[in-house]
This record gives structure tokens, sequence and C-alpha cells, in this order.
């Protein structure tokens, strides 16, 4: 197939085009952010968090971030994005895209071998891309069979995606962490969702999954047969399943935990552990993911599916108190239904400043008994300033006239009824991959009012305006025209508010000096952890 390195190329967003495409990509370690020291160290178990206990070991099935935390390093996708969002490979070791974009052709790495020692062959992509995720996941499904024309192979350890017409973000979606690729050998003719290996993953990852004690941790033990050789360093990983947030705080203050992300430890307590001599703090490793926190709203259920009262909530609720307060200033509030650091966020976009007088004017002209409903606010075990922000909104509604109910829950118990739709609100929040289309998209349309996560449409909204418009940028080029769109679609989303927007989110991530290597990607903490190595011990 012929390359064409000057064609433009297909991007995460227009700030950052993925350069040369039409050359095939091969690994450059010099491309990744690499160690101060020389010469890595082997040996060592690096302790993390499991924070909260993960629902699934299988991410391809659950997308959860603790699922996709822990299986991250066992499982392994076709391509990641480095920290200037330029595609790298992982198990497709390059690809070729055609001049008219409608056909990327990728070419595996040699030699992988699946945990259980099966061969990783092109058939296991095919299998991924045609019959699994299809199934798992209605996002692929209606991408595809929009997009897609067919997947195939024409020889061993080539895969050819044909598209029916371009699709810019079809590498962010295959590098955006959440695809692995599936073992057919293990799931074909089973029950995807309920497949025992989605408890105990066999991957091609530099670690094996070995224990889950459930309550306690999650091992996984070093690939000795993993195919890049002389890795991985660490002998293993050990997520800790700690409950208590002032507790997960003690264990990293006693390096008894080498790393926290944000949210490990009570935002309370970051600029004190941060400050600690041999900590580092850092906000890299979430270049490809903008994270932005909402109130996920069930618009089904009265007063809730009023617009007027749901406008009346976000003005109620202090968002930069939020922030600066409960988050302790981790993160800014929220510009509107798309990241403000988008280049789709329309930085014209009217926004709710904090104003109870307006909120309960808007509660008036409702002319909605806001109070003849308890309202339950689902609270998902996410940590304490969430279980904060809870009771807070409870408190700040009650003026406007709402009895709010807070029932919290495990995180799996949480993932389980917001997918049902049995919540009235609930905080929920999304990395936002590039382009709204491939996330943000899913939260609004019609055809996504499903019980099948908590990130697809669960809370009912409809809006047939919205709808064409999400299709209609899918099918546009990027351009004035495209930006337009996107312009009109979150004021209709401003407008209406079937989901409030609260903040965006910031991942200070803090690890001991002895740890190397952790960052090197753009989703660096959901990777491998291939080349991550530590210290040796003091004497």
């Amino acid at each position: 197939m012929p390359s064409h390195p000057h064609r433009q190329s297909p991007r995460v967003g227009p700030r950052h085009r993925l350069k040369g495409l039409g050359v095939a990509l091969l690994a450059c370690a010099a491309l990744l952010a690499g160690s101060a020291h020389a010469e890595p160290r082997d040996g060592g178990v690096l302790n993390l968090v499991a924070q909260p206990e993960p629902p699934s070991l299988m991410h391809g099935v659950v997308t959860h971030v603790s699922t996709q935390y822990v299986s991250g390093k066992v499982l392994q996708g076709l391509l990641t994005f480095d920290t200037a969002l330029t595609p790298q490979p992982v198990l497709a070791k390059s690809w070729n895209v055609s001049a008219d974009g409608l056909t990327y052709t990728f070419e595996l790495q040699p030699d992988v071998k699946w945990h259980d020692g099966k061969p990783l062959s092109e058939q296991d992509v095919l299998f991924s891309f045609n019959t699994f995720y299809p199934e798992v996941d209605k996002r692929v499904a209606s991408i595809f069979e929009q997009y897609v024309a067919s997947i195939d192979s024409s020889a061993p350890l080539h895969v050819t995606f044909h598209l029916k017409k371009p699709f810019a973000p079809l590498l962010s979606l295959l590098g955006s962490g959440l695809r692995p690729v599936v073992p057919k050998h293990l799931y074909e003719g089973t029950d995807f969702r309920a497949n025992p290996y989605n408890l105990k993953p066999v991957g091609t990852g530099p670690f094996v999954f070995q224990e889950w004690k459930r309550g306690a941790w999650i091992k996984l033990a070093k690939n000795p047969d993993y195919w890049k050789k002389g890795l991985p360093h660490l002998d293993a990983v050990i997520f800790h399943v700690i409950p208590d947030g002032s507790s997960r705080a003690a264990a990293f203050e006693r390096n008894d935990v080498q790393v926290l992300r944000g949210g490990d430890a009570d935002y309370s307590d970051l600029k004190r552990l941060s400050a600690l001599p041999d900590v580092t703090a850092s906000d890299k490793g979430w270049e490809l993911y903008a994270g932005l926190a909402f109130l996920q709203i069930n618009t089904r259920k009265p007063p809730l599916d009023n617009p007027k009262v749901r406008q009346a909530i976000l003005y109620a609720l202090n968002r930069d108190f939020i922030v600066n307060n409960i988050f302790f200033g981790a993160g800014q509030v929220a510009q509107g239904p798309f990241a403000a650091a988008s280049p789709y966020h329309d930085p014209q976009l009217p926004q709710y400043a904090n104003d109870l007088k307006k909120a309960k004017a808007l509660i008036a002209e409702s002319g909605v008994d806001v109070g003849a409903v308890r309202i339950r606010l689902l609270n998902g075990e996410k940590g304490g300033a969430w279980e904060r922000l809870a009771e807070y909104t409870k408190q700040v509604l009650q003026p406007l006239g709402f009895k709010v109910q807070v029932v919290t829950s495990d995180a799996a118990t949480w993932f389980q009824r917001v997918s049902d739709w049995d919540f009235d609100l609930t905080y929920n929040f999304i990395f936002q991959i590039g382009d709204p289309y491939l996330t943000n998209a899913y939260l609004y349309r019609t055809d996504y009012i499903l019980k099948t996560s908590p990130f697809a449409n669960v809370g009912g909204y409809s809006n047939p305006e919205v709808d064409r418009l999400w299709n209609q940028v899918a099918d546009t080029a990027e351009g004035p025209e495209r930006q337009k769109l996107y312009g009109q679609l979150e004021r209709v989303l401003n407008d209406e508010l079937p989901i409030a927007p609260i903040f965006e989110m910031r991942y200070p991530t803090l690890f001991h000096k002895q740890v190397h290597n952790l960052l090197r990607t753009a989703t660096s903490l959901n990777e491998d952890y291939e080349s991550v190595y530590l210290d040796a011990p003091a004497p």
C-alpha cells in the first residue's frame, strides 16, 4: 500500500495534528521522556492504591478508571500517544494511511505471546474489532456502523480498516487506552460481559495477573516472556485496597505505597504530601484526557425534567467554592459542556455564575413544586471530597425547596445503579479524549439511552436537533463549518442542561523519588509500566 508522508493526517484535535501518519511509525524511545538514570535497575515491587476497588479487571468491558488503572498493565492496545499527543506503537509495529483517508493498514509486532503462551495474531485483532467491541461497546458499534466498511487481513500480522468515509478520530479511538486487543481463544463463543477472564485477565503486557483478594489487594507479577526483551524492570505491582482516605495518605507518607493519583488521597492532604522531601508532584501524564466533572441528571423524573429547574440547580451551586474549598484548588470551574482548553469549546458561551436569587426566580418561573418528590443523590464512594460535595449539594438545594437524600454505595453498586437509570442525581466525570464526538456525544445522543454504563445517556435526554448536530459534526471536515456546528451544539446543551458541568479536573500525581519513568505517555498512569523502575533500597 502506498504511503503519503505529506498528507494531512487524522488528529486528536486541531491543536495537535498527528503528523506523518502516512509514514510507518516505529518505536523510538527517544521520543519519550527518559530518566536521568542511565541504567534502570531491575527488581523491586511497586505498591499502588486501588481506589476505588475496581468492579472488573477487563477495561475493554468495564471502562471504569479504576479498572483501566489495574488492567492497563496486563492488557495492551494497538497504539498509544506520547505527551506531545503523537501516536506511538504498542501492539501495532507500524501503520499506513491511504491518501484518501479510507484505508488504515496496521502491521503487528512479531513474536508476541499471550500470558497463557498462545501467540498473538491478526485474528485476535480482527475478533476484537469485528466482534468483541461492537458487542460490548455501543459507542464502537455506532461509529463502526457509520464509518467502517470492513476490517480484514491480507497477510499474517497485518490488519486493514476499510472506511466508508474519512473519520479523523480513528487513531484517537484506537489509542485512547480503552480498547485493548482481546484474546480470541478465550472470548470467542462466550458471554463477553460474564467471561471469567474479566476477573483474571490474560493479556500481552509486561505484567501477569496473579491474585485478587477482595478488599485487600490485587497482585500482578513480572511477565518473564514479555515480547520486549529486558522489560519490565519491576518484579511485581501490587494495588492495595484502602477504603479510608486518611489511611491512604498515611500509607503513602510511610512509603508503604509509592504512588498516589489525584483522588487516591483526600484533596485536603495533597499540599502536605506534595511538600514531603522525598516526594515529587506532577500534572503530567494526562495530556490525552481532559477530565470534566458534572452533575448527571435523570431528566425523566419530575421536577428534573424541567430545564428551568436544572438551570436553577446550577445557579445554586457555588462552583468556585467546590473547586477551592472541597477539592482544594485541584481544578477550575467548567465553562461549558466541552473542556475550556478544547478548540471545539465556544469561549463566548453564556455562564452560570453562582446566583441563589436567580435560582429561586427560575424555580418560580417553572411553576413546579420541587419539594413534592424526594430527590435521591447517589454517591459512588469516590473519596472524601466527593462525599463532601454530595452533602454540600444537599444543603445548597434545600433553600430552593428540594428534599434531597444522599445515598452512598460502593463503586460497583454505583456503577450498576447508574447504568440501570436507578438514580435522580449523581456526580460523575469523563475524560474528553480530543474530539468531543468520541466521548461527550454519548452522554447526550438519543440512540445512547442505554443501560450499558454510567457513561451512556443514562439521564434519558432526547433532542432531535442535538442528534442532528452530533451527526453533522461527525460528517463535516475540519474547518470553520465544523467549528460553527460545534458552537451551535454546545449552546443548546448549555441552555437545556441535561447534564450540569461542574469543574475541570486536575490530576496531580504524587510519587516518591525512588520511582522512575512513571509519566512517559499522555495516559501514563493507566499504561503498562514496562519501563518503570525503583532505586535500590537504602542499606
